[in-house]
């Protein structure tokens, strides 16, 4: 199928012809056709499919005839969950529309407020915003939604995931019933699905690629570390590789990102941190000098795994595993762009053995573990499953069962601890091992506080939960006599001759 067989716009076929493109994507030759006649759609499609085009030349050619209806408000309206996504919509319409005439605007956070005002006070065709921001002018009663055409879901799955559930409803129903609705994501299931449920009518649905399906041309690597001072030499070695063009590197956190920007600029390369506590203008900034070249090296949050489209990126490196794994997918997705192939290296320690797991699930296969020589781990990553029981765990009566094994110097080896605490056998200095199962009668303490004796005079004790020394007293839920008692603690010599207090029904806490 060409382009030409998809009933678009003169303007927008010349656009496309500009750019080289002769065959539209599955994804397009699906959807466009579907959207173009009116339908509201639902679709799923793998990175870098193609998928922002499949949904922007059909907006395009609807703003190709002019508007039924008087007002300066958006015709087509496009909801993203991050602002780099929200650029590469913008790019995309501007390079696809650019016989056209026709405005698009952006309202993202980390924009001055004044500027988007006047923005959205002019003429607008295409409005592209992210929820919050918004929410912010909605409320102000700065948008008219009077004119809106077309409202677009732009990876839907990851707006839910990132809270934007509320302001997306909020938003849909501000706008005209008369609206058509696009829903793009990675999954249609679940939240997803229920969302569109609620909000598109009657949708056509297509699936071209599972996310988990795709990236045959990205070779998958896991590496073992040992610790952060291991992913650090790992990460190092890797960035002198001359077959590394360009590299993005994930990390968990901000404060990771720009931290280890600061590291590898210390040691000579060429590094940017990318991540939501910068400003748009840093942001794009920084993705301009990407794009250009002029950096190898961009270290970034989960923020640049959906809508950084870098053709020159030749590496992804997890230095840190994400926490959901269909975010693994978008994140090695940054590279092998456009058909080239790529390399995605992923760094986990034992206390990612969970997180490796569900990812592998979620991908349906294993990613092949690879060495480095002379930076082998220590420690082999140990599963669930490998994992050996632990040595103790409750007993039927509340202590330990199991036994624990000896171990030298003060407090050494417990033994085998019985169902209750049991009898204890005599201690003679700080240290002493203690028999298994404390099964003999414990004498009073010959040594206190200053060399004092502790429970001087007192006769040896049962320390069984039933009784001391055979006498069955009041239940420790009765703490009689234990204001007069406290008196008594100032002579440490006689730390009370009945007590009453702490005696034999150890479980009875009133």
């Amino acid at each position: 199928m060409s382009f030409e067989e998809l009933n678009l716009n003169p303007s927008i076929l010349k656009a496309i012809a500009d750019t080289g493109y002769t065959e539209p994507t599955p994804i397009q030759a699906q959807a466009i056709p579907e959207i173009i006649d009116g339908h509201d759609l639902m679709a799923s499609a793998q990175t870098g499919s193609g998928k922002t085009a499949a949904f922007i030349l059909p907006a395009l050619n609807r703003l190709a005839a002019p508007s039924k209806l008087p007002g300066k408000g958006p015709r087509v309206l496009v909801l993203t969950p991050t602002r780099e996504l929200a650029q590469q919509v913008c790019d995309a319409a501007t390079k696809y529309g650019k016989h056209m005439r026709f405005k698009i605007i952006s309202i993202l956070g980390g924009m001055p407020y004044p500027v988007q005002n006047r923005l959205l006070s002019s003429h607008v065709d295409i409005l592209v915003a992210t929820p919050g921001r918004l929410i912010d002018h909605l409320e102000r009663g700065r948008i008219d939604f009077s004119r809106l055409e077309m409202l677009i879901l732009d990876e839907a799955d990851r707006m839910l995931d990132m809270g934007f559930v509320d302001d997306v409803e909020r938003i849909a129903a501000a706008t005209p019933n008369t609206h058509q609705t696009l829903l793009f994501s990675a999954t249609l299931e679940g939240v997803v699905g229920n969302l569109a449920s609620r909000l598109l009518k009657n949708p056509k649905r297509i699936t071209v690629s599972a996310a988990k399906d795709k990236h045959e041309n990205i070779e998958q690597r896991m590496m073992f570390a040992d610790d952060v001072a291991h992913k650090n030499r790992l990460l190092s070695h890797l960035l002198t590789d001359v077959e590394v063009n360009q590299a993005l590197v994930f990390t968990a956190t901000k404060r990771d990102a720009d931290g280890l920007a600061d590291q590898l600029s210390a040691q000579g390369h060429s590094v940017a941190a990318l991540h939501g506590d910068m400003s748009q203008r840093e942001r794009n900034r920084t993705l301009l000098n990407m794009r250009n070249g002029n950096l190898r090296i961009l270290v970034a949050t989960d923020v640049a795994a959906r809508g950084l489209d870098v053709r020159g990126i030749s590496h992804v490196i997890n230095f840190d595993l994400p926490k959901f794994a269909e975010d693994y997918v978008h994140r090695i997705g940054r590279t092998g762009r456009g058909g080239s192939t790529g390399i995605a290296i992923s760094f986990a320690s034992n206390r990612d053995a969970q997180l490796l797991k569900r990812i592998e699930r979620y991908i349906e296969q294993s990613i092949k573990m690879h060495t480095i020589e002379g930076l082998e781990p220590k420690y082999k990553l140990r599963t669930s499953s490998e994992r050996p029981p632990r040595s103790g765990g409750r007993g039927n009566g509340g202590g330990y069962a199991g036994n624990r094994g000896p171990s030298a110097g003060a407090g050494q080896a417990y033994g085998n601890r019985k169902d209750s605490f049991g009898n204890r056998s005599p201690s003679t200095g700080p240290g002493q091992a203690r028999s298994a199962g404390y099964t003999d009668s414990r004498p009073a303490r010959s040594e206190g506080f200053g060399g004092q004796a502790r429970f001087a005079g007192q006769p040896p004790h049962d320390r069984s939960f039933g009784s001391r020394n055979g006498n069955t007293a009041a239940p420790r839920g009765d703490r009689q006599g234990f204001g007069a008692q406290r008196s008594e603690r100032s002579d440490r010599g006689n730390f009370s001759g009945n007590r009453s207090h702490f005696n034999s029904s150890r479980g009875n806490k009133a």
